[in-house]
Order: structure tokens, then C-alpha cells, then sequence
């Protein structure tokens, strides 16, 4: 029951955001040099998942206008409506990623920028190790969260009451190595989100390939 809880709670706190969460965090210079990071190393037409996709935009967006073939899915409503629209190139689906089922070795990469954060620990760990068994042996993960010693604690993001669960950076990082990707870089920054309700925050960027074998 509380997972069901975790996840109503999270689907109404971005279908509150909407445009506002991308207007908040789309012109992020980290986030933006993560994707780069794995658009120059992608093969023409690769498969990318892109968990959490919210608006659609700057991740699907990019990673389509690179060529590549881009799965979004997000538990909410809205952004999901919102990503249709704004990113036709791509393909976007209403999904919970902790109940999806993901072919082994379906994806050539596959990216998760905060959208573990309303999880609890161990559902973290568990889709961590669910994205590096979708990408095939050679194939990239990016992931970004907060990297802070949090678990179950409850906060406000941009005026929207949430709890959050997360990992220091150096946990954090153990946890993805323990589900089989190598950390190939790593960005740890700070970033103020625009807008009068968001305050500065710590992020951990980690960039990794799914070890063969």
C-alpha cells in the first residue's frame, strides 16, 4: 500500500508541475552536457529508453533530433500529454517503470535523470539493475539524482509537497556498479532551478556502459 501511495503521490505532484518543471530545469548546462555525452557515442538510429521523460523536453527531444529512436515513459498524465505534443519525433508512453517489463538486451542506451527520487531504496536499486539488463552488453546508462543521505523524508519541490528517497553520491554510485555498469564519468554540480520556489540543489551525474558477460 505504501508503494501505491509513492506512486499516486508522485503522478499528482508532476501533473501539478506540467510546463512549469521544464521551465524550471530545461536550461540546466549539466544536464545538457550529459546529453551530449551520450549522443557522441551512440551509433546512428539507436533505441533509447528515457525513464521518467516528464515534458519531453530537453531529453527525448534531443536525443530524437539526433536520429535516434526514443521510448519515454512517465507515471504522469499530464507530462505525458505534454511530451506527445512537444516532441512528435519520439514515442511516449503512460507507464510505472517499476511495473514495466523490459526485454533484455532491447535498448542501445537508456537514461534516468531524477526520476528515482519518489522511490524507495530498494525500488531504486531494483530498476537500476532493470535498465543496465534492457541495454545491451556495450550499451550506455545515464543517470542523474540528488545525491544526498535521504530516506522516506518529506520536503516541498517548487511548492508541491513530496518525499524523497535518496543516496550520498558515493552509495549512490556502489548501487550501479553492484547492477553491472561501469561508471564510465561522473559530474557531481550544483544547480538553482529558475523560479521563486526552487533553491539550489546538489546532483550527481553518472555515465556508465553495461559491462559484457
Amino acid at each position: 500500500m505504501v508503494d501505491e501511495d509513492r506512486r499516486a503521490q508522485a503522478a499528482v505532484v508532476f501533473d501539478a508541475l506540467g510546463l512549469s518543471y521544464e521551465q524550471a530545469f530545461a536550461d540546466s548546462a549539466p544536464h545538457r552536457a550529459s546529453l551530449r555525452w551520450l549522443v557522441e557515442r551512440l551509433a546512428p538510429g539507436s533505441r533509447v529508453l528515457d525513464v521518467g521523460s516528464g515534458t519531453g523536453r530537453p531529453t527525448a527531444q534531443t536525443l530524437a533530433e539526433a536520429g535516434h529512436r526514443v521510448l519515454g515513459i512517465d507515471i504522469s498524465p499530464v507530462m505525458v500529454d505534454l511530451a506527445v505534443r512537444q516532441v512528435p519525433g519520439a514515442e511516449f508512453r503512460l507507464a510505472d517503470i517499476r511495473k514495466t517489463a523490459l526485454p533484455e538486451a532491447s535498448f542501445d542506451a537508456a537514461v534516468a535523470y531524477f526520476s528515482l527520487l519518489q522511490m524507495s531504496r530498494a525500488e531504486q536499486a531494483a530498476v537500476v539493475a532493470k535498465l543496465a539488463r534492457a541495454v545491451r552488453p556495450g550499451g550506455f546508462v545515464a543517470l542523474a539524482t540528488v545525491p544526498l543521505d535521504l530516506e522516506d523524508t518529506e520536503g516541498l519541490f517548487m511548492g508541491q509537497p513530496v518525499r524523497v528517497t535518496s543516496f550520498g553520491a558515493e552509495a549512490f554510485t556502489e548501487l550501479v556498479s553492484g547492477a553491472g555498469l561501469k561508471v564510465l564519468a561522473e559530474e557531481q554540480t550544483v544547480f538553482t532551478p529558475r523560479g521563486p520556489e526552487a533553491g539550489p540543489e546538489p546532483q550527481l551525474f553518472l555515465h556508465c556502459v553495461r559491462e559484457a558477460g
